[in-house]
C-alpha cells in the first residue's frame, strides 16, 4: 500500500477515533455504540434513542430512529436511497468515490439504488426463491447433522467455528460452485471481509481486509473463467452464462458469500447464546425440536445479526416532525427496532411463544429486504433443530467473545458444552 496513502488514512484514522470518543464521553449515544463499554451490551443505548425525539440528532451529523414503526417507514419508503445524490458513500466520500475507511467492503446491489440495483438482484434473484431454497433443504440437513454429530464427541466446543460458520460457508460454496477443496480458505476470506463492515478500527485491519479481498477475489475470478470454459448446475456457471463482465460478477459473487454465511453464522450464535442464558428456552426447544423457526424468529427480533441500516433522501421528506434535507443520512436501528415495547410485550425476554413473531425488521424492508433470508431462516432451523435434539443439556462454557462492530452483533467465539 502507498506510504503516502497510509499515512493519510492513519491521521484521518485517528482524528475520527479521537473525535467519536470525545463525542461519546460527552454522552452522545450514537457514537457511545462504537465504543466499550457501551458497544458490549447496546440495549440500554438503543432504550434511551426509542425514547428520545424521533428522529434524533447525533453530534455525528447523522440522524437516527429508533422505534419500529419509524425504522419501517425509513426501509420502505422509496424515497429514501441508500446513495448519495453523487454517488458516494454516506460515510461521506467525494465525487462518487467510497471512503476506504467507513466503506471498505464493496457491497455489489446492496449498495446500490435502482435502476442498477434492480438489474443485478433479478440476475441472481432466481437462486434464493422460496422454492429453490426448499430444494436446498437436504443439503443442509446432511451438513447440519454431521457437524452437530462431531460436536457433541467433541464434548466441549466452539459454537461459530465448529457449527455456525462452516455450515452457512458450505451451503454458499455448493450454491456458488467452489470446489470442496477451496471452501476453507473460502470461509476464512468472507470471515475477514465480514469483519471490515461497518468501517475498519486501525490500518492494519485495512491492510488485512484488503489482502482478504485481493485473495477472494482471485480465486472467484478463476473459477469464474473455469465456468465460461466448462459450465455446471451452479450460479457462477449462470452468471457466466449470462455473460456478466467479469468484475461485476466476482463483486456479486464475493457479496454472496459475504451475504450468504456471515449473517447467518451470526444468527446461529445470538440464538444459541441468548436460549442458554436464558436457559428455559432451550430446554423448551430441547423437549420439542419442531419450534426450531419459532426460536429463529425471536432470535432475529431479540437480537438482529444487522444492528442497522443507512439510507438518504434526495429530495426533503418529512419524517416525524422534521424535514429531512437531500443527503442527510439517517440511520434505521433495526435492532432498537426489535426491542419496541410498542410492538412487542417484555420485549428484553426471549419468548418462543411470542405472539407478534415475525414481526421484526431484521433483514431490512422494501427493495433492500434481504434476497437471502429465505435461506437463513431455512439453515438457522434445521441447525437449531439438529444442535437441540442431540443436546439437550447445551450451556455456556467461559471464553466467549463479540466483534467489536456497531453493524454486526456477533460472537467471535461462543464456547459450549454438553
Amino acid at each position: 500500500m502507498d506510504l503516502r496513502r497510509d499515512l493519510a488514512l492513519g491521521a484521518r484514522l485517528a482524528v475520527m477515533r479521537t473525535g467519536g470518543l470525545a463525542m461519546a464521553l460527552a454522552g452522545d449515544p450514537v457514537l457511545r455504540l462504537l465504543y466499550r463499554p457501551w458497544i458490549d451490551d447496546p440495549t440500554r443505548i438503543q432504550r434511551q434513542l426509542r425514547e428520545a425525539a424521533q428522529p434524533y440528532a447525533s453530534r455525528s451529523g447523522v440522524l437516527v430512529v429508533a422505534t419500529a414503526a419509524m425504522c419501517r417507514e425509513v426501509v420502505r419508503d422509496r424515497r429514501f436511497l441508500v446513495r448519495p445524490r453523487n454517488g458516494g458513500s454516506l460515510g461521506g466520500a467525494l465525487e462518487g468515490r467510497r471512503d476506504p475507511l467507513l466503506e471498505p467492503v464493496e457491497l455489489s446491489f446492496l449498495g446500490m439504488d435502482p435502476p442498477e440495483h434492480t438489474r443485478l438482484r433479478r440476475l441472481v434473484g432466481g437462486w434464493f426463491t422460496p422454492a429453490r431454497v426448499r430444494s436446498y433443504e437436504p443439503l443442509v440437513a446432511g451438513l447440519a447433522e454431521r457437524l452437530a454429530d462431531e460436536a457433541v464427541a467433541r464434548g466441549r466446543f466452539d459454537l461459530v467455528a465448529d457449527v455456525a460458520t462452516p455450515l452457512p460457508a458450505a451451503v454458499i460454496a455448493e450454491i456458488l460452485g467452489v470446489p470442496e477443496s477451496d471452501a476453507g480458505a473460502f470461509a476464512r476470506w468472507g470471515q475477514a471481509v465480514g469483519g471490515g463492515l461497518g468501517g475498519v478500527r486501525s490500518l492494519r485491519a485495512l491492510h488485512r481486509l484488503d489482502r482478504a479481498v485481493a485473495e477472494l477475489r482471485a480465486l472467484l475470478g478463476g473459477l469464474l473463467d473455469r465456468r465460461r470454459r466448462d459450465p455446471a448446475d451452479d450460479l457462477l456457471s449462470h452468471l457466466a452464462r449470462e455473460e456478466v463482465d467479469a468484475d461485476e460478477a466476482v463483486s456479486l459473487a464475493a457479496f454472496l458469500l459475504l451475504a450468504g454465511f456471515e449473517t447467518t453464522s451470526t444468527l446461529l450464535g445470538n440464538a444459541v447464546a441468548a436460549m442458554t442464558d436464558a436457559r428455559e428456552p432451550w430446554a423448551r426447544l430441547a423437549a420439542d425440536p419442531g419450534r426450531a423457526g419459532d426460536a429463529v424468529e425471536e432470535s432475529l427480533r431479540f437480537e438482529a445479526p444487522i444492528q442497522f441500516t443507512a439510507r438518504t433522501p434526495h429530495e426533503t421528506v418529512r419524517l416525524g416532525d422534521r424535514d429531512i434535507e437531500p443527503d442527510t443520512v439517517v440511520m434505521a436501528m433495526l435492532g432498537a427496532a426489535g426491542r419496541d415495547p410498542a410492538v412487542h410485550t417484555d420485549p428484553d425476554v426471549f419468548d418462543l411463544d411470542r405472539p407478534t413473531k415475525g414481526e421484526h425488521l431484521a433483514f431490512s424492508g422494501g427493495i433492500h429486504f434481504c434476497l437471502g433470508a429465505p435461506l437463513a431462516r431455512l439453515e438457522a432451523r434445521v441447525a437449531l433443530a439438529a444442535l437441540a435434539e442431540r443436546m439437550p443439556t447445551l450451556h455456556r462454557e467461559p471464553g466467549a467473545a463479540r466483534r467489536r462492530s456497531l453493524l454486526l452483533r456477533s460472537y467471535t467465539t461462543l464456547p459450549v458444552g454438553v
